[in-house]
């Protein structure tokens, strides 16, 4: 669901995160929409302090604050133990999430880039095929785990991403992602799991 189906239309934050991003038609590939949060967007996010508030969460300032608010807020009471974040951009989201309501946080990253001992789930994409490896023993089963990203198109990365945690026992509780295409508009659950995401694109620029 969409988080302005859940209690959160016309909050001036999940406002200011739309209006921060823009989507660009046709890359990687032709006939491609994927998100781009611009360059200048994720330094402007990691520029920000955090601060502790009250002694318990962490929450940063700034747009990236927005978006850890609204998925600490929801999942701070779920018994969660686990925020498994996607390379690249649900490692933006991931840890302090999790360092807010006490989880681990476990990297699902590209082939190749983890050491030791890993598991690996293939996936397609809209414009081929990729891969999601993680440390073996990083999740333990029954665990209860959320999976991070910053944009969900067809749901192959998410599903991926579920399998891998599922393979060693884990729950995956929910999927978040800040960004989900029009067309993922009436998707609530993603292959059985809850999806939960913050806005849509606000528009699309046209490129020649």
């Amino acid at each position: 669901m969409f988080a302005a189906e859940n209690g959160l239309k016309g909050d001036p934050r999940l406002q200011a995160i739309s209006e921060a991003i823009r989507v660009v038609p046709h890359f990687p590939k032709t006939g491609v929409y994927l998100s781009i949060y611009i360059y200048i967007y994720i330094l402007y996010l990691y520029m920000n302090n955090v601060s502790r508030h009250n002694n318990s969460a962490i929450e940063p300032q700034g747009l990236q604050g927005h978006c850890g608010y609204f998925f600490v807020d929801r999942y701070r009471d779920m018994d969660i133990s686990v925020v498994a974040g996607i390379e690249a951009r649900g490692f933006m989201f991931g840890p302090s999430i999790a360092l807010a309501i006490g989880a681990k946080f476990v990297p699902l990253r590209k082939p190749r880039k983890l050491p030791g001992e890993v598991i690996s789930e293939a996936y397609e994409l809209e414009y081929g095929t990729d891969c999601l490896e993680m440390h073996v023993g990083a999740v333990e089963p029954r665990e209860r785990a959320v999976i991070i990203d910053d944009l969900v198109a067809t749901g192959g990365t998410l599903s991926a991403a579920t399998r891998l945690l599922e393979r060693m026992g884990a729950e995956v509780v929910e999927c978040a992602c800040v960004i989900g295409l029009p067309e993922v508009k009436g998707q609530r659950r993603l292959n059985g799991k809850p999806l939960y995401i913050l806005v849509e694109p606000r528009e699309i620029e046209h490129c020649s």
